[in-house]
């Protein structure tokens, strides 16, 4: 079956339940079918299997030894050659039935898992870590691949075989049959005992296989830091750590496999040698013929050994088990709503913003932002100034509905801003983070990525250029086709941002945040970028977060926060004639400006001076 066969994805939040099994069940919609074929495609090859052993009962009691054997003998023989190519043929079709039903649902867990961790909210984002969910979509998801390939299908086995095996052992000799069972109710008992034991253990190995995940991928993306600090050993022992914790949740996951094998094969061993022997008295007290034994001791492996890996398969379908919870945790959460709401308008966002007495907490004991009012007009520019943590950045990240205000109302063009789609006002609104991401992309690559459609060249060029960083991507040998490494690393801190800033032009929004986006560039390409920007500032709102009073001087609105509120707002030429924060960090940044440019110039002074020839 090829790839374009297997059921397209639907919405698996179908597959939640509490019954776990009932889940699983759930998670192959669409690939039933096939998976029921597998199981007849079992149950084929079994018959084939055991009827191989009642043929040969057949032969050795009704061929073997008269005159006419010669002439049954090539019959007898196709007969054999014949089973052993309908259950080949058949083990071979229930493997590749069972593994498109595997690998189905596995590639469709993964697409939904990465489609739904996309559009989950920035609050779970926040509170999840990077690792724990690529630990859930990898190795919990292919942990449900081998439940469905190998445990549930094996338990399939297992079944059927029993079954066929022991009603042919009861056609055979039902005494023998009887014998050859009392042994089940026991590996039962003891598997169901290990199952308890191994599903909690399997579920601490992967909480804690996920911590290793993190702290690798995180030490990872700080690898710069970590060489900058000198603190490998440091990190290393971290890393150890994690892994010793690792390592003795599995030393304990695998001494219990450990101990179930011994258990079992002891219970089986002892079951298999009464059988024979219970068999071949009989057999010796002429109760039974030749091929009756033979065909009963053939049979018995086929029983007892099944029940020894039903043993097995049970304790390790709680790996099954255990995955499935976790992933469907992920699954549970709730979608961000991009299309909440009942007003989106045809073209661009117009009007002013009127933020009246808004409030906003991520739970009761944490409020961010307090009774916040302010208005905005159209094409104006709005600076916002603090210290780390004031909430200037949380109350940007209402206007485009990453959080939502839990009190107080927050109007954009005279509707409130609830009734617009998240879709529609993210469309509508630019964002240069703090910390911009770039993608191991190319720099084109990175510049068009906002926007949804094939991008001429000169557009590129034109959004490169009003970020001040056309002239360093041409300087490279690539140009606009360099690739650039992981987050960005291969350009320096500015030139990130600028890319950033570049990208975000380029989808020419109507309501522009640049949230503190100058902070990692020197004074002359912050002078350039906001040079630029001024001829982008028409028809635009735009809303500047940042720390430098430099950086702000040409607003239309200033507002200083502090703990979540705002303490002081106007123009800069209103704002440093009044005492407050405005005036003490315009006072002491002027200062170090004018020492730090004091100290240049002495710097130069005693270096032209130590040029000059020495006087007689």
């Amino acid at each position: 079956m090829s790839a374009t066969n297997i059921p397209q994805p639907y919405d698996l939040k179908n597959a939640l339940s509490q019954n776990r099994i009932q889940g699983l069940w759930r998670l192959m919609t669409g690939f039933r079918w096939p998976y029921l074929g597998a199981t007849v495609s079992q149950a084929i090859a079994a018959l084939a299997k055991t009827s191989t052993y009642l043929l040969l009962r057949y032969f050795v009691d009704n061929i073997l030894g008269h005159a006419a054997s010669d002439r049954f003998l090539p019959l007898v023989a196709l007969g054999f050659i014949g089973l052993a190519a309908l259950e080949g043929s058949f083990t071979y079709l229930t493997g590749r039935l069972a593994a498109f039903t595997a690998e189905g649902v596995a590639r469709r867990l993964r697409d939904y898992l990465f489609d739904h961790i996309q559009r989950l909210t920035f609050s779970y984002h926040d509170n999840m870590q990077t690792g724990e969910l690529i630990q859930r979509s990898t190795s919990d998801v292919d942990a449900l691949r081998r439940f469905y390939a190998e445990q549930a299908i094996g338990l399939g086995r297992i079944v059927l075989l029993f079954v066929i095996n022991f009603v042919a052992l009861l056609l055979l000799n039902v005494q023998l049959a009887l014998v050859s069972v009392v042994i089940v109710p026991f590996i039962i008992l003891v598997s169901i005992f290990f199952f308890r034991r191994v599903s909690d253990a399997y579920e601490k190995f992967q909480q804690q296989e996920a911590i290793l995940s993190n702290t690798l991928q995180e030490n990872l993306s700080g690898v710069r830091v970590v060489k900058a600090f000198a603190r490998q050993d440091h990190e290393i022992a971290k890393f150890e750590k994690d892994n010793w914790q690792k390592f003795v949740l599995g030393r304990r996951l695998l001494i219990m496999h450990a101990l179930f094998w011994p258990i079992s094969d002891i219970f089986c061993g002892f079951q298999m040698l009464g059988g024979f022997f219970t068999g071949a008295i009989m057999a010796i007290n002429g109760q039974i013929t030749v091929g009756t034994y033979l065909a009963y001791a053939g049979l018995v492996v086929w029983l007892i050994w099944p029940m020894r890996n039903l043993g097995r398969l049970i304790v390790q379908t709680s790996t099954g088990l255990v995955s499935y919870g976790r992933v469907m945790e992920v699954i549970r959460q709730e979608r961000e709503a991009l299309d909440t709401g009942d007003y989106q308008p045809q073209g661009d966002v117009r009007g002013e913003i009127v933020f009246d007495h808004i409030s906003f907490e991520y739970d009761a004991e944490s409020p961010i932002l307090q009774d916040i009012s302010f208005t905005v007009k159209p094409g104006q520019v709005v600076a916002l100034l603090g210290s780390t943590g004031s909430g200037k950045t949380s109350l940007i990240n209402l206007l485009p509905r990453f959080y939502e205000y839990t009190g107080g109302s927050l109007l954009l063009g005279g509707v409130e801003l609830k009734r617009y789609t998240r879709k529609y006002l993210r469309s509508q609104i630019g964002i240069v983070e703090q910390e911009p991401f770039l993608f191991s992309r190319s720099i084109r690559e990175n510049i068009t990525y906002g926007v949804g459609r094939q991008v001429p060249q000169v557009e590129v060029e034109a959004a490169a250029k009003a970020a001040a960083i056309h002239d360093v991507i041409t300087s490279f040998p690539e140009g606009y086709n360099t690739l650039v490494g992981e987050k960005g690393v291969t350009l320096s801190g500015g030139q990130k941002q600028r890319v950033a800033i570049a990208r975000t032009l380029l989808k020419n929004p109507s309501i522009l945040i640049l949230d503190d986006s100058t902070s990692s560039v020197d004074t002359e390409t912050e002078a350039e970028i906001r040079t630029a920007l001024e001829k982008l500032k028409q028809h635009r709102t735009t809303f500047i977060i940042a720390h430098r009073i430099q950086s702000v001087m040409d607003a239309d609105l200033i507002l200083v926060m502090d703990r979540g509120s705002i303490i002081q707002h106007g123009k800069h030429e209103n704002l440093v004639r009044e005492d407050g924060i405005y005036r003490q960090i315009f006072e002491i940044q002027t200062r170090i400006e004018i020492e730090l440019e004091e100290e240049i110039g002495a710097h130069d002074q005693q270096a032209q001076e130590a040029v000059l020839p020495a006087s007689d």
